[in-house]
């Protein structure tokens, strides 16, 4: 239980840092960038991935789009943090599992039993609820959380069909996708280094430094939570999923103050009844 604890707070406190981090002036694609340059590092040292393995006949199709992927993401993520808060961005970021359960019933024609569909009909206006905002002042920025669920979604996906590929241990790709990002991201702060004179500010580095140790924490904790509960993974997904939810929360709305509504919280407590639905459904087939 404590990797499962671990686990769902790196996830929060990476939230936590984009907010934090707002209020020193930084650069989100240098923080994005350093954050896969000590991930990567980690992951070598971690892991140790055979990268000799990495061979021409690696799902390279795969890595390349994921590898694009995730930093682009990740900057929607910081985006979706800075207009709508941790609680929204947390919220639609782990309602993104209905996306690859989408895809399995329209796309590989998985069976769906009642529990599924129940949680796919409380799931949907639960983001609605969750994405509500008066208006106010600014422009209404809930597409960034839509496309951080969007985009999480999609990763899920690509990352089962890594997982299809046992020829290859999964570390080592994650190895690869993280190289794919760390470079793609390197190149981006270059660009604008170089070509739009932007400085280079030690507290991207150190900002971008924390958060790639907690986004690594993230998957070390999580991959070692799903080996300590391999009789039921399913705690692991209700619990990773739920503990964001109810963390961030929390954070969001008692450190942060971040005001919600009466709809947003209905649509919390949707979503997690959602999350409980689909484990249940998980566990009955």
């Amino acid at each position: 239980m404590l990797f499962l604890i671990l686990s769902i707070v790196c996830s929060v406190s990476v939230g936590v840092l984009f907010k934090i981090a707002r209020k020193y002036y930084t650069n989100n694609t240098q923080i994005v960038a350093y954050n896969y340059i000590f991930a990567l590092a980690l992951c070598y040292i971690s892991f140790s991935p055979d990268i000799t393995a990495i061979t021409a006949a690696a799902p390279w199709n795969l890595y390349i789009v994921i590898g694009v992927l995730l930093p682009s993401i990740f900057l929607f993520l910081a985006l979706s943090i800075k207009h709508m808060g941790i609680v929204k961005t947390d919220a639609a970021q782990r309602l993104s599992l209905f996306i690859p359960i989408l895809a399995a019933w329209l796309l590989f024609k998985e069976e769906f039993n009642i529990l599924k569909i129940t949680a796919l009909l409380i799931g949907f206006p639960a983001l609605l609820l969750i994405l509500n905002k008066p208006a106010d002042k600014t422009t209404n920025k809930w597409f960034y959380p839509a496309i951080v669920l969007l985009g999480f979604g999609v990763i899920d996906i690509l990352f089962k069909q890594i997982a299809t590929h046992t020829d290859l241990p999964y570390t080592t790709s994650l190895f690869a996708i993280f190289a794919i990002s760390m470079v793609i991201m390197v190149v981006v702060v270059l660009y604008q280094t170089l070509i739009k004179k932007v400085k280079l500010t030690p507290r991207n580095i150190l900002f971008g430094g924390l958060i790639g140790i907690l986004n690594f924490g993230n998957i070390l904790f999580y991959l070692k939570a799903h080996k300590e509960f391999a009789e039921n993974p399913s705690t692991v997904f209700a619990g990773m999923n739920m503990g964001v939810i109810i963390i961030g929360s929390l954070t969001g709305i008692l450190v942060f103050k971040e005001k919600q509504t009466k709809l947003n919280y209905l649509g919390l407590f949707l979503a997690l009844i959602a999350i409980v639905l689909i484990v249940i459904s998980q566990n009955s087939k």
